[in-house]
């Protein structure tokens, strides 16, 4: 089945370092470490529509029309905890983005998002705006997520995970098909606990060596 709102990133670097990411015996250290790597890559391709605008600049040799990231700074969204591991990757390569927090959890027995927190920057409305978490699983928590930025002013958003599961991304879809989501893999589907397979197991844990 094909999904209208998915971008999978299937580029070689990208794959290689999630496989290494999946297996059980990769260590925290090397987890967080990959995770960062492989936020650069799939950064390179939510972002690859951002608008420009024309810079006039002296090179050693002449002077020249360049081009530069144009209107407000972008804002990167992270979806607490886990998101935290995306948004630093993405960091390093747009240092100048502005930052917020939306604080989610997923009550066990329902699987429905519960939110804690939200802080977010100004202007919404006129930023280009990435929500991060690396796993979409039931699409509950993330919708809801969408929702508050929403209600916050942005209009252009997008949405990026490492791992995306069928019911996330029909999810999404049907809560907010304006907004596009970007993932490293679309896996096979959500097991009796939420959780998607073959997945991963949970990122938060993983990254921040937690149980």
């Amino acid at each position: 089945m094909t999904y209208p709102n998915l971008t999978v990133v299937d580029h070689p670097l990208v794959q290689h370092k999630l496989t290494i990411m999946r297996e059980q015996g990769t260590s925290t250290a090397g987890f967080r470490r990959l995770l960062r790597e492989i936020s650069h890559l799939i950064a390179y391709e939510v972002t690859n529509d951002l608008p420009l605008v024309d810079k006039t600049i002296e090179t050693p040799l002449k002077t020249m029309q360049g081009k530069e990231l144009g209107g407000k700074k972008l804002a990167l969204v992270s979806i607490l905890r886990a998101g935290n591991g995306l948004l630093d990757g993405i960091l390093d390569l747009i240092p100048s983005a502005r930052v917020g927090f939306v604080g989610l959890y997923r009550d066990e027995e329902t699987l429905k998002p519960v939110q804690y927190y939200c802080k977010l920057p100004s202007d919404m409305a006129n930023r280009v705006t990435i929500a991060v978490d690396p796993m979409l699983a039931t699409g509950n928590s993330s919708a809801a997520a969408i929702d508050l930025l929403k209600d916050a002013g942005a209009t252009d958003i997008r949405f990026l995970c490492l791992l995306a599961s069928p019911e996330g991304v029909q999810r999404m879809y049907e809560a907010h098909p304006d907004v596009p989501v970007i993932t490293a893999a679309l896996d096979e589907c959500l097991d009796d606990n939420g959780y998607i397979v073959p997945g991963l197991g949970d990122a938060g844990d993983r990254m921040f060596g937690t149980k």
